[in-house]
Order: C-alpha cells, then sequence, then structure tokens
C-alpha cells in the first residue's frame, strides 16, 4: 500500500492515454456484463428447472394435443408423485406481438404445486382460486404493463376463439408470483384451465403437455420410458424428457447463444488486451531512466517488477470493476431492445468471472513490460537516457 501513490502518480503522467485505456476497459466490461445476461436469457432457465420434473408433449410436435385423460393413468404410473397440464394459448394483448409473454391455461392449485419456486401472496392465491375468470401475473409482465389487481385484460386470442364467436377474452387480475431468485421466469399469465376448457371454440379435453413429478431424479428416465411404453402405438403417443432437457432442446433451436457470445468477448478481450499491453510498454519505455535510478536507490530487480505488474492491475481492476458495476446496473434497468425476454440479470458467476478476467487483463498485459523493466540495467538505463 505505501507504494500506491507513486504507482497513481505514474499513472496520471499521462492523463489522457490512461483515461483512454481505462475507457476501453470499462466499455469491454460492460459489454462482458450485458453479453451474459443475454446469454442468461436465451438459456431459458435452463439451470433453475426441477430436476425432478419431467415434460410429456406428443410423439410428433408440441403443437400436438394430448388428451386430458391420460393424466389419471400417467398419475397412477410407479414413481409419479404428482402430475398437472398446461396448454399453450397463444393470444396477443393489445398492439403487443403474440408470445410477449406465455398465456398459459393451468389448474392453479396443481400448478403452483409442482413449481415451489413460484411465490404468490396467500390471499392472492385464493382470489385466483375463486375467480374463474381470474389469472395469475408474474411479477415482470404486470410492472411492465401496469397492471394492478382488479384489473380486466383483455387478450385478443389467435389460436381459440370463443364458443359464441368473440376472438377477444377478458379476465380479471388477482394475483402476482414472483421468483424464489433470479432466473426464474416471471412472466407468464397463468389462467383457469376450466373456463378455458369450457368456453373455447375448439379442441375440448386436449391440453398441451403434462408435468410430472417423481418421487427420484434418479429415477426419471426409467418413469420416462414407462410413460411412453403405456401410450405407444395410440392415436396419441408421447415423448417425455426431464424439464431440463427438453429446455435444453428449446434453446438450441435458436442457436449456440453461449459460443456465438465467447467468440465476440473473446475477440474483445484480446484486442482490450493488446491496448493495455502498449499502454503499459511505452509507460516503461517513457520512464527508463527512472526505473534506473529506483534500483540505484536500492530497489531489487523483483521490487520493480512488481511495481509495473502493480500498476498494470491497478489499471485493470479500475476499467473492470466499473465496467462490470456500470453493467449491473444497466441490466438492472430491463431489457433494453424492448423485446421482453423472459429472464435477463447479470448472474453471480458471470460477476465473478468478471473480477477474474480484469487481474488476469491486468497480469497478462503488464507481464512483459514488468520482466523488460526487471531485467534493465542501470549502466544501460542511464546511457539511453
Amino acid at each position: 500500500m505505501k507504494f500506491l501513490p507513486l504507482i497513481w502518480k505514474n499513472m496520471m503522467r499521462k492523463k489522457v492515454r490512461t483515461l483512454f485505456t481505462v475507457l476501453s476497459i470499462v466499455i469491454a466490461f460492460v459489454l462482458f456484463g450485458y453479453l451474459g445476461a443475454i446469454r442468461q436469457a436465451f438459456s431459458l432457465g435452463v439451470d433453475l428447472t426441477g430436476a425432478d420434473r419431467l415434460l410429456v408433449i406428443h410423439r410428433v410436435s408440441l403443437i400436438r394435443p394430448l388428451p386430458l385423460s391420460y393424466l389419471n393413468r400417467i398419475r397412477s404410473m410407479p414413481g409419479v408423485v404428482d402430475v398437472t397440464h398446461a396448454t399453450w394459448f397463444g393470444g396477443k394483448y393489445q398492439d403487443q406481438f403474440e408470445g410477449r409473454f406465455a398465456i398459459l391455461p393451468v389448474e392453479p392449485e396443481e400448478f403452483l404445486r409442482l413449481y415451489p419456486e413460484y411465490v404468490v401472496a396467500e390471499d392472492q392465491k385464493a382470489a385466483w382460486i375463486a375467480n374463474r375468470t381470474g389469472v395469475l401475473v408474474g411479477r415482470k409482465t404486470a410492472d411492465d404493463f401496469g397492471w394492478e389487481i382488479g384489473d380486466r385484460v383483455p387478450i385478443q386470442g389467435t389460436i381459440f376463439h370463443k364458443a359464441d364467436g368473440s376472438t377477444v377474452w377478458e379476465f380479471t387480475v388477482e394475483g402476482f408470483y414472483e421468483g424464489v431468485q433470479s432466473g426464474v421466469d416471471d412472466t407468464q399469465f397463468l389462467l383457469h384451465w376450466t373456463y378455458f376448457n369450457e368456453a373455447r371454440d375448439q379442441g375440448e379435453d386436449l391440453i398441451g403437455w403434462f408435468i410430472v413429478r417423481v418421487d427420484d431424479p434418479e429415477n426419471a428416465k426409467a418413469v420416462a420410458d414407462r410413460i411412453d411404453a403405456s401410450f405407444a402405438n395410440s392415436a396419441y403417443e408421447t415423448k417425455t424428457s426431464t424439464e431440463k432437457a427438453f429446455m435444453q432442446g428449446f434453446a438450441k433451436q435458436i442457436g449456440n447463444i453461449g459460443k456465438i457470445l465467447t467468440s465476440v468477448l473473446t475477440a474483445v478481450f484480446f484486442t482490450i488486451l493488446l491496448v493495455t499491453g502498449n499502454t503499459m510498454a511505452q509507460s516503461v519505455r517513457e520512464r527508463t531512466s527512472e526505473l534506473a535510478v529506483l534500483k540505484t536507490l536500492g530497489f531489487t530487480d523483483t521490487r520493480v517488477l512488481m511495481l509495473v505488474l502493480a500498476e498494470s492491475f491497478t489499471m485493470a481492476a479500475l476499467g473492470g470493476g466499473l465496467g462490470l458495476v456500470v453493467g449491473w446496473l444497466m441490466v438492472q434497468a430491463g431489457d433494453p431492445t424492448g423485446g421482453g425476454l423472459p429472464i435477463f440479470f447479470v448472474p453471480m458467476r458471470d460477476l465473478v468471472l468478471g473480477a477474474g478476467l480484469a487481474l488476469f487483463l491486468g497480469f497478462v498485459s503488464g507481464l512483459l513490460p514488468a520482466v523488460q523493466a526487471m531485467r534493465l540495467r542501470i549502466v544501460d538505463a542511464l546511457r539511453r537516457a
């Protein structure tokens, strides 16, 4: 710490050069934060999916329905602890694009039992269960549109119309749910399956998929095979997988976002490494005579090495730390594209990784100039001065 004033003075020797170098590091780490949030968003919450939950869909495609009568047969199978179902409603609100948030008809009590990571106030839960036309809305979606309890929300049906020919479904907001932790999808719009099933114009007693809880995650594959075997060669054959495997497969349809973002970040950090390394090399060359004087005064080669490395670390830590903070604050403000990504935050592991990358950047960019300073001979340095 006693050499900190010396390190700071050396950095301030060329204020403009230091400022732009630090700003380039800041921008790189702001980008790192944003790309981390985007990667997390496109993972679709895979890391938080229940290890003991299975999804049962039609063997051909998710968009093909399954009969509600399968529910009791699945419930009676060995290894199954609980089961419920959900259906993709489609539809849109006002001029928003279809799919801006997921609209799902569900069995309220069963659904919340299968998804304990959704936190709902007890009075709001009771009100939702009691009102057939009530809905439970994810906190993010409610905040985006400014909905409050008691609001009437019209949804334009794009797949399902009402039996009376109307395409507009009206629901009352009865409550909100939040995720027990960051990464839980809090954008869904959950309505009563019974009301939806009775009021729609087509597909009565057909559902989208079943959600199954097994007694032991180790038995998940055996239970999945048992379910599919039970409905083999029927009019509605099934395909069962763990919820995590299903979400991973769904995410891969978008593309390998993680690999793409890693490639972008690698290019960015390599460029910043060159910029920072060049700054440090110039700084050492400009201080050749001063380093010689320090050695004359008794500074060892190791201490000179550490001084140069400390300067590099300080610059990288300052830029990296500020960049991570700014990036985190900007991500906290929400998805800047307005695309309604259901999950948008910087995971803690990325913040820790970012801090590690800042230190690594400081070490690598300062290593060569520090070694050159360490090997500098007093006579040669004074001769150059």
